[in-house]
This record gives structure tokens, C-alpha cells and sequence, in this order.
């Protein structure tokens, strides 16, 4: 059995650990849990440091416990929020749950017959039947209201500047995820809840539980909240989250992400966010130290990641994809993009709308007159005579030339080129 706690600990995602927890780990097989918050139908990468514990947990021999807080999704985690959160229906959360569970099987065992192979739980199943009374009688009476308000999630929202305070809902929140590490002690033996540094007082809410109703030993592990190196929020970009669902991300946008980080984030994000040994690690920096342009460490993340999330074929998608900027010939591969990645490659990009009626059409006419991407046919000629113009990524060498239907990508779109920068698009339908 590999040393789990040693694993994580040189990856640098050990933030809080309670004594006893690695003597645990190194005498028995150990099933632990890590709590996931299903407000959403797909995980973000906000939620892959718990996820990839969990998976270390596994490869190390143990069995994880992923816990898809149901119940608790109902009242919302006050931990380092100034705000209350929205309140979801079951039939959301239902739904939620299903897509989750699809994306942790990317990550975890479900369905091998060893006896470390993962489980998926929902804590609404041993919630929603709970009385207010039976819960406060057998759950409040052995948590102090001192020992709840000392902790870090309570005291900062009940001194928050915002003057709002604290709803009873939420400042129960503790004892519920308390009652979930007792519930898992009890129903599997769970001796050990990990999570993010701002759960610890949470997750302590359940070791003191357990001691308290059963006489019982758990531990806490947590991980240090994943920041960027200049002070950014992790996982936020303009355009909001980086999701671990297609639907939401392309694996075009998600794997220019991690591309993009910077040199400090990658030697740091390589060793949280991959499988890699210490040794393939350690090859990689000493890599990028002596050839920093070539950026073998930003590459090796991005191909890794997105391989585990998305698959081999959307990687080679995606690298392929990022060639059309920036690589030569690349008309084939731009008309073998299919919509989302196209639209993910040129983001932002100024875009215009016209009917299909409007083809086939001579292209001084479409660029100066249908669209304003040029201001007159007298400009737009003049930069076809100095072949400064492209049209799907193929030089124009004719101003008298039409542009037909079938030129179009995807049925729809057309690629306009201005020089070697500025790219527009025309959509049609």
C-alpha cells in the first residue's frame, strides 16, 4: 500500500492534518470522504483538488467516498460566502446528481468488485426523513452552541460587514455535515472527511460528533485553497467558471486554460492536477527552467488534464484547433473544426449576421457593403492587391471573386482575415 499521506504532501496539497491521520492511512485499508456541493449538472475545476484526493486515495489502496450533499445543496455552505445562497428543488438535485456521478467515474472506481472500489452517496437519502425534533434531540443536544460559534465559517459571517448575519439554516449547516461523517462512520466505517482548508471547522463538527455520541475515532485532512500567482481567483476567467462539462466549456477552451498558466502556477498546478511521478515532475521543470519559451510544463498539464476530463480525441481536437492561429496551412484544419470548437477558437470576435439568401455574393460587396468590416470596396481592394486579405484561411487573389455557399463552414460560417491579426466572422442562415 503506497503512503497516501507522503503522496500528497510532496504534491503540496496537504493544508491541515489531524494527528493520527497518516498512522491511520499506513495500518488499514481507510475509507474517506470528500463532500461535493451539487448546485450545478457539472463539476468545475474548482472541485478537482477534492476529487483528485480521492483518486490518490484509491491508487494509494483506500476507498473514497464521494458524498454529493443533497440535503446540504437544500441549505447552502455559509463558509467563506458573505451571502446567503439560492435553495435548490429535489428534482434539480436530482438531476445534478446523475451528471455528477458521470464525471467522477472519470476519476474514481465504481464498478470493480475490489473492496476499495468507490462510492457514491447522496446525503438527502438519510436527511429527508429526519424529524426537526428527532434531529435536534439526537444531534443538537451533543454540539454546544460555543463550539459553533468558535468556528472560523460562523465568526466571519456573524461579524460580516454586510450587516445581514447569519440565517439559522445556514448556522446549522456544521451539525448537518457533521451528522453526514457520522451517518458514513457508521453505515461504512468511515473514518476520515477531506476537503478544502476553509471545511476544517466543519469537518471537526463531525470528528467531535462522532467522539462525543460513540466514543469513536475520525480525522480530518484538508487542502490548501487553490489560488493563481498573481492574487486571481483559481478556475475564474471573464466568462466565469472552467467546467468539466463540454456543454459549458469546450475542451478547446479548457485546454487553452491550463495552457495559459503561468510558468510559477504550472510547476504548482502539474503536481495537484496530474497523475505524474515526482520523477516525470521534477523532469519537466528542469525542462522548462532550461528552455522556458518551449513550455514543456504548461503542455505536459494541459495534455494530462484534458485528456482525464475530455478524452485522447478532444485533445488532439483541441491541439490541433490552436494551430489555426497560429500555424501555417492551416485551411484544412480550420474546415475540419466542427461548431463548438470554431466558435471556441475565435471567441469574441467580432461577428456578423446575414440570411443565406444573401449568397452567392462578390466580396467587395459582402465585406463593404453587407458588413462594415471594411469601411469601402476601395480599402477592401487594396488590401487583396497587397494580400493582406483571407478569407476560411486561404489568401484572396482576386477582388472580383464570389463567395457561394459552399464555401461556408459548417454550413454557416465564413472566416474573414484582415491582415495577421484581426479576424471576423460572418454567419449566415
Amino acid at each position: 500500500m503506497k503512503n497516501f499521506v507522503k503522496e500528497v504532501e510532496w504534491r503540496g496539497m496537504i493544508h491541515d492534518i489531524m494527528p493520527g491521520t497518516e498512522e491511520l492511512l499506513n495500518k488499514e485499508m481507510v475509507s474517506a470522504y470528500v463532500g461535493i456541493d451539487p448546485t450545478a449538472d457539472s463539476l468545475h475545476i474548482g472541485h478537482l483538488v477534492g476529487i483528485m484526493l480521492l483518486k490518490h486515495l484509491q491508487n494509494c489502496g483506500h476507498r473514497p467516498i464521494a458524498l454529493v450533499g443533497g440535503a446540504t445543496g437544500m441549505i447552502g455552505d455559509p463558509s467563506m460566502k458573505s451571502k446567503e445562497r439560492n435553495l435548490l428543488d429535489e428534482a434539480t438535485l436530482q438531476h445534478n446528481l446523475t451528471c455528477i456521478k458521470a464525471q467522477l467515474s472519470k476519476f474514481l472506481d465504481f464498478d470493480s468488485d475490489a473492496p476499495n472500489a468507490a462510492i457514491l452517496v447522496n446525503n438527502y437519502d438519510w436527511m429527508k426523513d429526519f424529524s426537526f425534533l428527532a434531529f435536534i434531540r439526537d444531534v443538537g443536544k451533543h454540539i454546544t452552541v460555543n463550539y459553533m460559534m468558535s468556528k472560523d465559517s460562523a465568526k466571519k459571517r456573524l461579524s460580516g460587514e454586510d450587516r445581514e448575519g447569519m440565517s439559522f439554516t445556514e448556522f446549522s449547516y456544521q451539525l448537518v455535515q457533521g451528522y453526514d461523517f457520522f451517518h458514513l462512520y457508521q453505515e461504512y466505517g468511515c473514518k476520515l472527511q477531506m476537503g478544502g482548508s476553509d471545511q476544517w471547522g466543519n469537518i471537526t463538527t463531525g470528528t467531535e460528533l462522532i467522539r462525543r455520541k460513540l466514543g469513536g475515532e475520525a480525522f480530518a485532512l484538508t487542502c490548501p485553497l487553490i489560488t493563481k500567482a498573481d492574487g486571481g481567483k483559481f478556475g475564474k476567467t471573464e466568462k466565469g467558471n472552467i467546467w468539466l462539462d463540454a456543454r459549458y466549456t469546450s475542451p478547446y477552451t479548457f485546454y487553452q486554460f491550463w495552457l495559459n498558466v503561468t510558468d510559477e502556477d504550472a510547476k504548482k498546478y502539474i503536481k495537484i492536477f496530474t497523475m505524474l511521478s515526482k520523477e516525470e515532475i521534477d523532469a519537466l521543470v528542469a525542462e522548462q527552467e532550461a528552455a522556458p519559451e518551449q513550455r514543456p510544463l504548461q503542455k505536459a498539464l494541459a495534455r494530462e488534464i484534458t485528456i482525464m476530463i475530455h478524452g485522447e480525441e478532444e485533445y488532439n481536437k483541441a491541439v490541433e484547433a490552436s494551430k489555426v492561429l497560429f500555424g501555417k496551412d492551416t485551411a484544412d484544419i480550420l474546415h475540419n473544426l466542427d461548431e463548438q470548437t470554431f466558435l471556441s477558437v475565435f471567441d469574441g470576435v467580432p461577428q456578423f449576421n446575414l440570411g443565406k439568401d444573401a449568397l452567392p455574393k462578390n466580396i467587395l460587396d459582402l465585406l463593404a457593403v453587407d458588413t462594415t468590416v471594411f469601411a469601402s470596396k476601395g480599402e477592401c481592394r487594396k488590401l487583396i492587391q497587397g494580400g493582406g486579405l483571407s478569407i476560411n484561411k486561404e489568401k484572396v487573389e482576386n477582388a472580383e471573386m464570389t463567395i457561394t455557399a459552399d464555401m461556408l463552414l459548417n454550413g454557416k460560417y465564413l472566416l474573414v482575415q484582415k491582415g495577421k491579426k484581426n479576424y471576423f466572422i460572418i454567419k449566415f442562415e
